[in-house]
């Protein structure tokens, strides 16, 4: 997998060019990867995230 990649720099106000941003960073991320690794990185971050959360609002 190619996580190398550095992550874009993400505006305070999340505009639209943003979103451009994100997508294209996905883009080469994913191009050289197989669906499966694709499916793989996908669960991995979203664990990532939702722990995140969990965590967030465990301390409110």
């Amino acid at each position: 997998m190619n996580n190398t990649l550095p992550c874009p720099d993400i505006s305070p106000n999340f505009t639209v060019e943003d979103i451009r941003k994100i997508r294209m960073w996905n883009h080469e991320r994913y191009k050289s990867m197989t669906p499966q690794e694709i499916c793989e990185d996908t669960h991995q971050r979203a664990e990532k995230f939702l722990a995140l959360m969990n965590k967030s609002d465990a301390g409110r």
